[in-house]
């Protein structure tokens, strides 16, 4: 006779047995399955297959927090308001309700007249270096107080200074001479250094008479030229000779004017539109060469100081300080036009401090003109003569 089981047999022995084909599904796990809150958040872990390193790094929670939260280890996880937070952390994780989560917890573990766990991993240990440090400023501090309090008593206790006796004062007194002072002859006043030198204008002592008085501008201006003209021409030499560095025009350039320093002095070359070509302070025996550009003008610091030589040719020092080139080969000037404004152009800064000693020289030279060179006064029809006082300038003087 068979034994009746009762249906028992259907029934899966292990819990491990796969279910028989056309039974149910069990239910899956949430926040009210197992014994407590911990229980269901590992069921539910489990039940999705993740792991609690991958919680951890979700939440951002240490795995042994989470772990000691499975397994309601309360005893080795911070106070409880963070506890509350891993939980709801925990269950948001798992897309679960976390007010639910935090409920049940409260529900479970129900708020005891307890003092809160002192937070984990703080240590309450101090600096060993403050206490060395405010040690340390005591001892200053005592140290400063000791050593004002010894000088106080030691010059309170300190002898007073020796003084001389009554009759010791006396007689030094009596050895005083009474009468007048006398003292030694005034000390010239000290040279100012920043004051400086007083500016001389050029040439202006060759227009000074023997008795100090100045010439006459034109009489001067003739005077002065002709003879350093005739003293520099018996020293040049007739054709040109390379003595040091040439500049202008290269080589495969012609050039017909070249211009040779006698001496240290500024050479400046502008353009007809008054832009300035060159610029350099020559040395002895450097020479410059003149591309054969129209409307160029020279201008110098001292005429004296350069020599002119046209065609390989000495034709003298430079007659004026600003002398155009068409000048030195013959040739007629650029129009008034065109020279003066190469004459109003800008100049170059550098070139400012020597404008106020060409200024001087133009003036000398203006002065010396002739007074033939005048044009004749048209002649006025024959009237009554008139008499007219006798000017300031005209007067003899006094």
């Amino acid at each position: 006779m068979a034994l009746d089981t009762g249906g028992l047999s259907d029934l899966p022995l292990h819990a491990h047995d796969p279910a028989p084909a056309g039974s149910p599904p069990a239910p899956a796990p949430d926040l009210h399955s197992g014994a407590d809150i911990g229980e269901a958040l590992r069921r539910v872990r489990e039940h999705r297959g993740l792991t609690l390193e991958d919680l951890a790094e979700h939440t951002r929670v240490r795995a042994s927090f989470l772990a000691a939260l499975e397994q309601m280890r309360l005893e080795a996880l911070p106070s409880r308001p963070f506890v509350i937070g891993y939980i709801r952390a925990y269950a948001q994780a798992l897309d679960l309700d976390p007010d639910v989560a935090a409920e049940r917890f409260k529900a479970e573990e129900p708020v005891l007249d307890e003092p809160l766990a002192a937070p984990i991993g703080v240590s309450e240990e101090r600096d060993p270096r403050v206490g060395l440090f405010i040690a340390a400023a005591c001892v200053i501090v005592a140290a400063i107080v000791a050593w004002n309090v010894v000088q106080r008593i030691m010059t309170e206790t300190a002898p007073p200074p020796p003084t001389a006796s009554e009759t010791v004062a006396e007689k030094a007194l009596a050895q005083v001479k009474s009468g007048p002072v006398m003292l030694g002859a005034p000390l010239p006043a000290p040279v100012e250094s920043t004051t400086p030198p007083p500016y001389v204008t050029p040439g202006i002592e060759k227009a000074r008479k023997q008795d100090g008085t100045l010439l006459d501008p034109a009489a001067a201006a003739a005077a002065a030229a002709a003879p350093s003209n005739a003293a520099v021409d018996l020293t040049l030499p007739a054709t040109f000779t390379p003595q040091g560095a040439i500049y202008g025009a290269p080589k495969g350039q012609p050039a017909t004017v070249v211009l040779q320093a006698l001496k240290p002095a500024l050479l400046v070359i502008h353009g007809a539109d008054g832009s300035v070509y060159f610029a350099r302070q020559l040395a002895p025996g450097e020479a410059y060469r003149i591309p054969q550009l129209g409307g160029l003008t020279v201008d110098v610091s001292e005429p004296e100081a350069f020599q002119a030589f046209v065609g390989g040719q000495s034709k003298g020092v430079l007659p004026a300080p600003l002398t155009p080139v068409a000048k030195l080969l013959g040739v007629a000037p650029a129009p008034a036009k065109t020279a003066q404004a190469a004459a109003l152009a800008p100049r170059p800064p550098a070139l400012r401090a020597d404008a106020a000693a060409k200024a001087v020289a133009s003036g000398a030279h203006r002065a010396a003109k002739p007074a033939s060179a005048a044009k004749p006064a048209a002649a006025k029809p024959a009237g009554p003569a008139k008499v007219r006082p006798p000017a300031d300038s005209e007067l003899p003087p006094t």
